[in-house]
C-alpha cells in the first residue's frame, strides 16, 4: 500500500519515462508526493488543487508540472463523492525518473541542459498560453507510444518546458513541505482532509489543532511553518476557491454565494474576496462569465 506522504510511482528501476492514465469518480485524495517529475493534463473534473502554500483549483484543459518530492493533492469537489452524481473525473500524467536517466546517459552534454529540472525539487507550475496547447498534443499521443519514440516524445515536453518562461507561472514556494517524515506528512494529510471535508462550517482552531493532536500554540506554529499562511488564511482562500467556482457556474447572487461557502457577513465575504483576488465577486463574476 501507498505511503500517505512518500509515493512510489509502479515502475522499472531502468525506466525514465512512465505514462498513466487516471478515470473514475474522482481523482488520488490523499496528499503525497515522490521523486519522479510530474506533468498532469485534466481532462475531466474539477476541484482543488493543494501543494505547499498555494491553495487554487483545477478544471479541464489544464496543465500542472511538479518537481520532484512536491507534496500536492488535485481533491475533486464534493460531489464527484456522491454516489447517485454521474460525474467523471480524467487525467494523464508522465512522470519522469531523472535519476534512471542519470544512471544510463546522464552523463551527456548534450542532455545537460535538463539538469536544470533537479532544481525544481518541492515546486508547482502551472502551463500556460501556447505552451499548454503544445504539451497536450504531444501527451495524446503517448498512449500510442512506445520505446524509442516514447522517449523522443518526453525529450519533447521537457524541451517545451526548458523554454517556456513565462508560460510556465510558479504556484508554490520550496521547501515548505518538502521531505516530510511519514508521520509529519499523514499528520498534514489528515489536517487538509479535515479543513475539505468541513470548509463551508465554522471550524475551530482548537477543532483542527485536536485532529493534528496539538496545542493550540502549537499547531499555529506548526501550520504556518507549512503553509506560510495562518489557519484563517488558509481557510479563507478555500472558502474563496468555492465561491468562484459557484460564480462562475451558477446564478445564485453574490450574498447566496457567501453563505453557502460559510461566511455569515457579506462584507467580510467581500473584503476577503478582494483581498485575495485583487477585484469584487462581481467584477470576477463578470471577466470568468
Amino acid at each position: 500500500m501507498a505511503k500517505v506522504i512518500s509515493f512510489q510511482v509502479p515502475k522499472s528501476q531502468k525506466e525514465f519515462v512512465r505514462y498513466q492514465e487516471d478515470s473514475g469518480k474522482h481523482f488520488y485524495n490523499k496528499l503525497h508526493q515522490h521523486p519522479q517529475l510530474q506533468l498532469t493534463v485534466i481532462l475531466e473534473g474539477k476541484g482543488q488543487f493543494l501543494s505547499g502554500d498555494y491553495v487554487g483549483r483545477f478544471q479541464p484543459g489544464d496543465v500542472f508540472f511538479l518537481g520532484e518530492n512536491a507534496p500536492h493533492v488535485f481533491r475533486s469537489d464534493p460531489e464527484y463523492f456522491e454516489e447517485e452524481v454521474d460525474l467523471n473525473s480524467e487525467g494523464k500524467t508522465i512522470f519522469f525518473d531523472f535519476a534512471a536517466l542519470d544512471r544510463a546517459i546522464g552523463g551527456l552534454d548534450e542532455l545537460s541542459s535538463l539538469q536544470k529540472f533537479r532544481d525544481y525539487a518541492g515546486l508547482c507550475f502551472q502551463v500556460t498560453e501556447r505552451t499548454r496547447k503544445e504539451i497536450i498534443e504531444i501527451v495524446e499521443r503517448f498512449g500510442t507510444s512506445a520505446g524509442l519514440k516514447r522517449f523522443q516524445l518526453a525529450i519533447q515536453l521537457l524541451g517545451l518546458l526548458d523554454e517556456a518562461k513565462e508560460d510556465l507561472r510558479k504556484l508554490n514556494q520550496v521547501g515548505l513541505l518538502q521531505g516530510l517524515s511519514e508521520k509529519d506528512g499523514s499528520r498534514m494529510n489528515q489536517v487538509m482532509q479535515y479543513l475539505l471535508d468541513r470548509r463551508f462550517q465554522k471550524v475551530s482552531l482548537e477543532e483542527t489543532a485536536a485532529v493534528a493532536n496539538l496545542s493550540k500554540e502549537a499547531f499555529c506554529r506548526y501550520f504556518k511553518l507549512r503553509t506560510r499562511k495562518t489557519f484563517t488564511q488558509y481557510l479563507l482562500q478555500l472558502r474563496i476557491n468555492e465561491a468562484q467556482k459557484l460564480l462562475q457556474e451558477t446564478d445564485l447572487g453574490i450574498s447566496g454565494i457567501a453563505y453557502q461557502v460559510g461566511f455569515d457577513n457579506l462584507s467580510y465575504f467581500n473584503r476577503g474576496f478582494k483581498n485575495i483576488t485583487g477585484i469584487t465577486p462581481k467584477e470576477w463574476r463578470k471577466i470568468n462569465s
